[in-house]
């Protein structure tokens, strides 16, 4: 130890300063890597998310969706999507720096959010969506859809950070992007056969919730790197704010997953476990645009309310609206995204200064976070409505009665998820 001491003595200042440095940027390289693998693992959890909510025979169908995603995100938004997103502008609305742009743990990271978004609108329309329809949207939410509107805030030149727009780890770009594409392709590919009949509406409930839990649960672990690792950072400073967006991301999921289960015992008469699902899910959604600009205490109350105004959603685009989103995934991405941005401008914080609405910082915080929300909701919603109505008038969006009645792994991917009884039944075909 003596003999360390007089040689870290003896080191002049400014070598031990570039030491330091160094280490500090291969730290958070590493961290940046460590926290792609735990978003790329999200991509396991939203596989049994989605199946084990619908219907067995279609669970084939949904792991071949978020297949495409990860294989169809990781080429598209490194030919093109990072440059939309990263690139050079004189606008603040379009980027562009060429293809192939991005490289590292940078571009890694960067791309596991592509194919988050992605996998978002797959959940909404299972069970009776065309695969080769859902290739071709694949492509361009990955490739356009998402990397145009992201650059708006994350190549630190967009319009909307020069108003002051926050979203840490993507509420509204990423989530909301999703869900709002997803609730315009449930709406444009129509309910499942015995969704809705005389006017009532029936529950279609999925195969497998313990499966449903076990993806959530992956989900929530994934999530430590999908907020953590946005600070893209590590090392000083920048470790305690990672560390603590962790936390208050933990947080804020607890908080979500109690507010729905409390809410349905209350409302259905016994706590129901999709709906505590979807509010975990939801509490996580709602501290990710604010978990860099919230405390403690806020981002419980974030995710509280977020876990409430989930299930409320799902039942009014349910039963209100009679759009069939088979997992709530417009609910839990779209509506909670934009609560999750919006909460920002209420009681969010700025270091030590208060910028939210109840907490002294004034309304200017809201109004900024407002127009964020409104022009990701509009580009979502405008663009899925030109490409999906583009693909429906030319491929068609959804497959035939008979193949939806009998499960699109069989006509669509030639195999069942479940080998048994209805192995038989496909042998005989």
């Amino acid at each position: 130890m003596s003999l360390f001491l007089t040689l870290f003595q003896d080191t002049p200042v400014t070598e031990v300063s570039k030491a330091v440095e160094q280490i500090n940027g291969d730290m958070g390289m590493l961290w940046m890597l460590i926290a792609g693998i735990l978003v790329f693992l999200m991509q396991a959890g939203f596989t049994l998310v989605e199946s084990g909510m619908t219907r067995s025979k279609n669970a084939v169908n949904i792991a071949m969706k978020n297949l495409l995603d990860i294989c169809v995100g990781s080429l598209t938004f490194w030919l093109v999507g990072y440059s939309l997103m990263y690139g050079d502008t004189t606008n603040g609305w379009f980027f562009w720096s060429g293809l192939f742009q991005g490289e590292g743990a940078d571009l890694f990271f960067q791309t596991m959010f592509a194919a988050t978004t992605a996998t978002i609108v797959s959940g909404a329309i299972a069970g009776r969506t065309k695969y080769s329809t859902y290739i071709i949207f694949s492509i361009v939410m990955t490739a356009v859809i998402y990397p145009i509107s992201g650059g708006w805030q994350w190549q630190g030149s967009g319009w909307l950070t020069e108003m002051g727009f926050i979203d840490f780890a993507g509420s509204s770009i990423v989530h909301s992007v999703g869900g709002w594409a997803a609730l315009v392709a449930a709406f444009m590919v129509g309910p499942r056969i015995g969704k809705y009949v005389d006017g009532k509406v029936l529950p279609i409930p999925g195969h497998n919730q313990i499966l449903a839990t076990l993806g959530v649960f992956i989900l929530w672990f994934g999530w430590f790197g999908f907020n953590g690792g946005s600070q893209l950072a590590w090392g000083g400073a920048d470790s305690i704010t990672a560390s603590n967006v962790v936390l208050i991301t933990n947080l804020s999921a607890a908080a979500g997953g109690l507010g729905a289960l409390i809410t349905t015992w209350i409302w259905y008469g016994k706590p129901n476990l999709s709906q505590t699902l979807n509010g975990v899910l939801a509490g996580l959604v709602s501290i990710t645009a604010g978990c860099g600009n919230m405390t403690a205490g806020g981002a419980v109350l974030a995710g509280l309310i977020g876990g409430i105004l989930v299930v409320f959603a799902i039942e009014f685009i349910e039963k209100k609206l009679k759009i069939d989103d088979a997992i709530g995934a417009a609910s839990v991405h779209g509506v909670a995204g934009a609560w999750g941005t919006l909460v920002i401008g209420l009681w969010g914080v700025d270091g030590d200064t208060a910028i939210g609405l109840f907490n002294g910082g004034g309304a200017a915080q809201l109004g900024v976070q407002a127009t964020g929300v409104l022009a990701y909701a509009a580009w979502a919603i405008g663009l899925s409505f030109i490409v999906l109505g583009i693909l429906k008038a030319t491929m068609g969006l959804r497959v035939s009665k008979e193949v939806e009645i009998e499960g699109l792994d069989v006509h669509e991917h030639g195999s069942i998820a479940y080998p048994g009884v209805r192995q038989r039944d496909f042998d005989d075909k």
